[in-house]
């Protein structure tokens, strides 16, 4: 299939790579040129405009950073409606606000596109790796229709309701695995505190109630105090502010998901929204005096 790929950042790259290597003919566009080129050095094609990487698409993959991005990108005067030919699915695989998302099906489908919402978890290593877990929404046949793209880049693939529900289950996602890195950070801290070789500790925790696919991918970087960003705090302390304003509109009451929100608010204030968002143990740290 011919696939328009938009944003090749830190996941969008890897994940274009995964469908040149499918067999697909992806032509991609992101702002930065170097991005460009490493996508025709993976056997894809560089585009110069958003209007060139859609035309003649048959399915439109966007994967940007925020909600203002998406917009522009999709809705603005030169952006993805204005290019993109009728009966193109449009997969916005974005972490946006859900309302964001209904907005945007909304007026793609009003411009004949088949619109789904389909954020990904499992970092820069399920990108690379193929094995994401992919949450969609949007109507059912046109899900059918991009499953076997989105097989290429994820693991799990579930449809999870209408238009925006992809986001909303996104939006707990990022819940959950802020509030459990926050958990890790202060049981590392704890076991430190007390003498305890934290290697050995965190083997016995992963074998028990406590295991986690957060403890398992991020307790070695944690102890080792590498940061090397899979997921930068700045991205999760905007999916967090999603995630509040969310609950809010739907008079939901999140006291620890407000209380991570503000520690992963508080990283970011101290310099180190650049790090992967495992670096929360160095909020603990230093709330501890260590």
């Amino acid at each position: 299939m011919r696939i328009a790929f938009i944003g090749l950042g830190i996941m969008g790259l890897p994940m274009a790579g995964n469908l040149v290597r499918a067999g697909h003919d992806v032509v991609g566009y992101n702002r930065g040129a170097a991005r460009r080129a490493s996508l025709a050095e993976a056997g894809g094609t560089a585009a110069g405009s958003i209007a060139e990487a859609v035309r003649g698409a048959e399915v439109i993959v966007t994967m940007l950073p925020d909600s203002p991005d998406v917009t522009s990108v999709v809705l603005g005067e030169d952006g993805v409606l204005a290019s993109a030919g009728g009966g193109a699915l449009l997969i916005d695989m974005s972490t946006i606000a859900p309302a964001t998302a209904r907005t945007v099906a909304e007026r793609a489908t009003e411009a004949g596109l088949r619109p789904l919402d389909a954020p990904v978890s499992g970092g820069e290593r399920g990108a690379i790796d193929g094995t994401l877990s992919i949450m969609v929404g949007g109507e059912r046949a046109d899900v059918e229709a991009a499953r076997p793209l989105l097989e290429v880049l994820g693991a799990t693939v579930v449809h999870v309701g209408p238009a925006g529900s992809g986001q909303t289950v996104k939006a707990a996602n990022q819940l959950i695995v802020a509030g459990t890195i926050e958990l890790v950070a202060e049981a590392l801290t704890f076991l430190d505190a007390h003498g305890v070789e934290s290697g050995p500790a965190v083997e016995v925790l992963a074998g028990g109630l406590a295991g986690s696919a957060v403890l398992d991918r991020k307790a070695a970087g944690m102890l080792a105090r590498e940061f090397a960003p899979g997921f930068r705090i700045d991205l999760h302390h905007k999916d967090l502010g999603i995630v509040v304003d969310s609950a809010r509109a739907a008079g939901v009451v999140i006291p620890l998901g407000a209380v991570v929100a503000q520690l992963m608010a508080a990283a970011r204030a101290q310099g180190d929204g650049d790090l992967d968002h495992s670096a929360l143990l160095l909020g603990v740290q230093r709330l501890s005096g260590r």
